[in-house]
């Protein structure tokens, strides 16, 4: 799969300009024969807790990458707010067929952030399956969260990250997104924005990692796509080879946790 990130500066809760500037990432994506492109969270208004504002309840967003995706032949992810009330923190995936592949919501809202005080919490790990790949898509704060990675990748084989992940806890971007693709032996798409938005600054960092934990593609601090040639067979030949995840104990780590959470009572 030619796979691609897309690494936008966003403009601040305006989904005008940000619609014609991810257009213009899809028509260069789609003029390299890139077959799917990801964008960050909340992809046409940066991260806000303003739902009231950019929430939907007539799906906007969705309808407008659906309509891009037919036009251009290519698989787009991006991020949305559900709901103006009790909303959620959305990321879908579309094909040129007009469906929609993939609806997960962020199962981790950011409590540092407040964002709890505005978004509801998922309860499910969603994977979709596309170009021989069965890939799982997570959100920006889920990624400090390594339990759902190893739940994702037993059937997965790409994990993705869109993220709005500030300058300041950028060493732990890099560090998580290389630790969960070693962890879990697929390869992880971390795409983030970059520029201002809301009093903070982002550095991008967009990356494609691959199985072993090797950055094959990354961009900071400016506005770009990155594009790699990521390919199935190479997860099966690294877990086939490094048989880490048939190592794995989970029943004895399930029973673990539920006796340390005894404990604490």
């Amino acid at each position: 799969m030619k796979l691609a990130l897309a690494q936008v500066d966003i403009a601040w809760e305006d989904k005008t300009i940000n619609k014609e500037t991810t257009l213009q990432f899809i028509k260069q994506a789609s003029t390299e024969n890139v077959d799917m492109i990801l964008f960050p969270e909340m992809t046409l208004t940066g991260f806000s807790m303003n739902t009231s504002l950019i929430g939907e309840n007539n799906n906007e967003t969705t309808e407008f990458f659906k309509e891009m995706s037919s036009k251009f032949n290519i698989f787009i992810g991006f991020g949305y707010v559900e709901g103006t009330t009790n909303s959620k923190n959305k990321y879908s995936v579309v094909a040129p067929s007009g469906e929609e592949l993939v609806n997960y919501t962020k199962i981790h809202p950011f409590s540092f952030g407040g964002e709890p005080e505005f978004y509801q919490s998922g309860n499910q790990i969603e994977f979709f399956n596309a170009f021989d790949f069965t890939i799982a898509p997570f959100l920006c704060y889920d990624l400090r969260f390594p339990e759902v990675f190893q739940i994702a990748s037993k059937p997965a084989t790409l994990i993705t990250v869109a993220a709005n992940w500030p300058i300041g806890r950028r060493e732990h971007w890099i560090t998580l997104l290389k630790a969960r693709a070693i962890e879990n032996q697929c390869y992880i798409a971390g795409v983030n924005r970059v520029g201002k938005g809301n009093g903070l600054t982002y550095s991008g960092d967009s990356m494609i990692i691959d199985p072993l934990g090797n950055i094959i593609s990354s961009l900071y601090m400016e506005d770009g796509l990155i594009i790699a040639d990521i390919c199935k067979s190479d997860v099966s030949q690294i877990r086939n080879n490094f048989s880490l995840k048939e190592d794995r104990k989970d029943g004895l780590y399930c029973n673990l946790y539920l006796s340390a959470i005894q404990s604490l009572k």
